[in-house]
């Protein structure tokens, strides 16, 4: 990605100290697409009766990766330490507004340290989980119709629920895992193709420090073609009363001709516990990248039966290092009580189909 790079070396004259140089660097994407969602998913509902219905044709902004605007930045502190941050916007393009709940800096935004013994950075961030699903499992990279967010993240309040029916409202709290506010993140650096990360975040609920609290962390191994990793979730529910836990297995090996990925996820959520089990692949060629995925969903215990199965197909074409076309399609069919919808990088979907035609360009 290329990015534009500002220098600053700023000479203390005044002070008579020496400041240490700072790079800052101002990145973003811009993606825009046309979306077809179709298929009505049965129970899916407003909480006030009313169905959800698919929302059919639309423009998008973000199918393939997140419309943003990100500053980030280093400093050389001395004695091999660096400080650095990370603000990033994420930005609704289509109506110019912005994404993640109209939130100023809601996609990252934090602060660390940073030295040959790894990175300190708290604020918001990723979770560790997330990054594994999205950096190891799957071959969509959580982009697209046909992502693995779909199936393996907790589904979101579906658009239009009443506050007062919110089950976040009584404690249940539907969780996207995918960013924690208030966290506390140790990455250390990468070691003989060894990686990990542990991340802490804290609840913030007055009289009760174990509520809404979450920790995640992640280890793994890369190569030149393999790489593994194993990744954990658990958050509290805000009154204390219940816990959601994951765990990831996700694995890829580059072939050359093609990129194979493997993932297995055990889920004790709010709603329900289930087991995914995820197949995929890449294919490039030339500028011409193929995609395809299957995800089964298996529901144990007392959703035992609201199972879902998802195929997803997609291409992008790069027109340049930093422009590309994306088509997509999503399908997923659920039984028993599941109610997935097929979504992309930055919308959760209404319908159990979906189509994507866009182009991306990132600076």
């Amino acid at each position: 990605m290329k990015k534009l790079h500002i220098a600053l070396a700023i000479a203390g004259a005044l002070t008579g100290t020496a400041y240490a140089e700072t790079t800052v660097e101002i990145y973003g994407v811009v993606d825009m697409g046309f979306v077809r969602e179709t298929g009505t998913v049965a129970g899916l509902s407003t909480g006030t009766g009313a169905a959800i219905l698919p929302a059919g044709n639309k423009l998008s902004s973000g199918a393939q990766s997140g419309t943003r605007l990100g500053f980030k930045g280093t400093e050389d502190l001395g004695g091999g330490l660096k400080g650095l941050f990370v603000l990033e916007t994420g930005i609704a393009g289509d109506s110019g507004g912005f994404n993640q709940g109209n939130l100023a800096f809601a996609r990252q935004s934090f602060i660390g340290l940073q030295n040959d013994w790894g990175t300190v950075a708290l604020g918001r961030q990723y979770t560790s989980y997330f990054l594994t699903l999205n950096q190891i499992a799957d071959p969509f990279a959580s982009g697209l119709a046909g992502n693995a967010q779909n199936l393996m993240l907790p589904p979101a309040v579906p658009a239009g629920l009443p506050a007062a029916t919110d089950p976040a409202s009584v404690g249940a709290e539907p969780d996207r895992v995918i960013r924690m506010n208030n966290a506390i993140k140790y990455t250390m650096p990468l070691k003989n193709g060894f990686s990990g990360e542990i991340a802490y975040g804290f609840g913030e609920i007055a009289g009760n420090s174990a509520a809404s609290r979450i920790l995640t962390a992640s280890a793994g191994y890369s190569s030149s073609s393999l790489n593994v990793s194993v990744a954990y979730y658990r958050k509290n529910n805000r009154i204390d009363t219940d816990k959601m836990e994951s765990v990831l297995l996700a694995a890829n090996y580059d072939f050359g001709v093609a990129k194979v990925f493997a993932a297995y996820a055990d889920n004790d959520w709010f709603i329900g516990k289930s087991r995914d089990f995820l197949i995929g692949t890449t294919v490039p060629y030339g500028p011409h990248k193929f995609i395809a995925s299957y995800i089964r969903k298996t529901g144990r215990g007392a959703t035992d039966g609201d199972d879902a199965n998802q195929w997803g197909l997609g291409y992008t074409y790069s027109l340049s290092k930093r422009t590309n076309l994306y088509a997509a399609y999503g399908s997923i069919s659920n039984d028993g009580n599941a109610k997935y919808t097929v979504g992309n990088n930055s919308e959760n979907g209404t319908g159990n189909k979906a189509f994507n035609l866009g182009v991306r360009h990132t600076f």
